[in-house]
């Protein structure tokens, strides 16, 4: 009777957290709606300008960055609830990024209760670190990834007959795919100091594989930049394999993970 009850007053509490990080969603959401007409001129489309900050420096560095005759990108409109999905879609995922520290403090409050001391300073690092990997992650995809990849795009021919005209939903897919994958990619630091406490992962891995990780961001890097020039292309590598070595230091070594092991 006594576990049935715990079980019900767990499941309440847990509705309730839920419906607090729905509320503060839906509440950034109205407010993001609401003011989505300048943001998205100002933030979403900045992008398409030509005095986005990253190629005014491209520009003072390597002249235009490699990107010929560079102009502002214009965007059309094919179907016609694009442009009110698109207002709804970007409203929703920018007020999710936004609670997403506020999410992660309300689930916490909820699971903190039943952890020991060491393992609440364990998962509160993690939080941490999570939460501030994926901002370093979305600002590396606005600032640095998605303007190469799509002045790179917009600017890429097959043929001088076929004109680029690209859509708005094309666009804000780009855009939001992107920028999202690099939030993602910057949490491999915290998911590799998760799987080195488990004992997965070790500091010998990076070790082992550094010169093919080298190899594959290289090639990633080359894919992402809109030209081969080095300077471009080391914009884009250097903060990927930097993201590399981090997740190094953050595992221990085997041979360290063998000694807690055997003190355990």
């Amino acid at each position: 009777m006594n576990e049935a009850a715990g079980f019900w007053d767990h499941a309440e509490a847990l509705r309730k957290v839920l419906l607090r990080a729905t509320g503060v969603v839906v509440g950034l959401m109205c407010i993001y709606f609401a003011v989505m007409p300048e943001l998205f001129d100002r933030v979403i489309l900045a992008p398409c300008r030509s005095d986005f900050p990253l190629y005014s420096l491209l520009d003072r560095v390597g002249g235009h960055g490699g990107v010929p005759e560079r102009a502002d990108i214009s965007l059309i409109n094919i179907q016609l609830a694009s442009q009110f999905f698109v207002h709804m879609t970007s409203s929703m995922w920018l007020a999710v990024i936004t609670a997403f520290p506020i999410v992660v403090y309300l689930l916490w409050g909820f699971v903190s209760p039943g952890l020991y001391e060491h393992e609440k300073r364990g998962v509160t690092g993690a939080f941490i670190g999570g939460i501030t990997m994926f901002y370093l992650g979305v600002a590396t995809g606005y600032f640095l990834v998605f303007p190469l990849t799509l002045r790179f795009l917009a600017d890429y021919q097959l043929s001088a007959l076929i004109p680029n005209q690209i859509s708005l939903d094309s666009y804000i897919d780009t855009f939001m795919m992107l920028v999202l994958m690099m939030g993602i990619v910057f949490e491999l630091p915290v998911v590799a100091w998760l799987l080195g406490k488990t004992g997965i992962l070790s500091r010998e891995f990076f070790t082992t594989f550094r010169r093919h990780a080298i190899v594959a961001l290289l090639v990633l890097a080359a894919v992402v930049t809109p030209t081969g020039d080095p300077f471009t292309l080391m914009v884009v590598f250097l903060p990927i394999y930097i993201l590399w070595e981090a997740s190094a230091l953050t595992v221990p070594s085997r041979s360290v993970s063998t000694v807690n092991i055997v003190k355990t």
